[in-house]
């Protein structure tokens, strides 16, 4: 498999390879995929297992049980529960966001798809993604799966990046290029 984008060079990235390259062979990368996604809105819904994840002061061995039980009442495919271990175990919990983020880059380009990183100022709904996918698909020639990110800091509207491309559509960065515009 080759890893283009230095997805390799990190610790995450290693870990999210190896994870899909597992799931790519036991033929269950959309049960991975959807476990991933449901573990990467639970964390950022769940401020405990945000702690659980970060929290030095957590022991490998309570994180361990910890992680376990929550895979479990989450429902998690087997193969994404001993993966979770296996990051509990390692005291590698805190890479968590960035291996699922890598997963699911690797995974979108195993589809043939392009993955555009978007950042909104507020979380988007179903038909806002659609509409956002359906314009970056006509704009670039192919399907395109986004990561979406929130950032508050953007204020509104879009950041959208694809590969080396990047459309700055916020209105921070609108209000900055007025400001220096104003500045003469």
């Amino acid at each position: 498999m080759e890893n283009s984008g230095g997805i390799q060079a990190s610790l995450a990235g290693r870990y999210a390879t190896a994870l899909f390259e597992l799931a790519r062979d036991e033929r269950q990368l959309e049960a991975v995929g959807a476990s991933l996604n449901a573990v990467r809105d639970a964390l950022r819904d769940s401020a405990d297992l945000q702690a659980l994840t970060t929290s030095p002061l957590i022991g490998r061995d309570e994180s361990v049980k910890a992680i376990r039980a929550t895979a479990a009442s989450m429902g998690l495919d087997p193969i994404t529960s001993n993966f979770l271990g296996v990051l509990a175990q390692n005291r590698r919990l805190g890479q968590l966001g960035n291996v699922i983020r890598f997963f699911n880059l690797l995974a979108a380009r195993h589809r043939g798809e392009t993955t555009a990183e978007v950042k909104s100022a507020h979380p988007l709904n179903d038909d806002q993604i659609a509409a956002l996918k359906s314009n970056l698909k006509t704009r670039l020639g192919r399907d395109v799966a986004v990561d979406l990110t929130v950032d508050p800091a953007i204020l509104g509207g879009l950041v959208v990046k694809v590969g080396s491309q990047m459309i700055d559509d916020s209105i921070r960065t609108k209000l900055n290029t007025l400001a220096h515009a104003m500045k003469g």
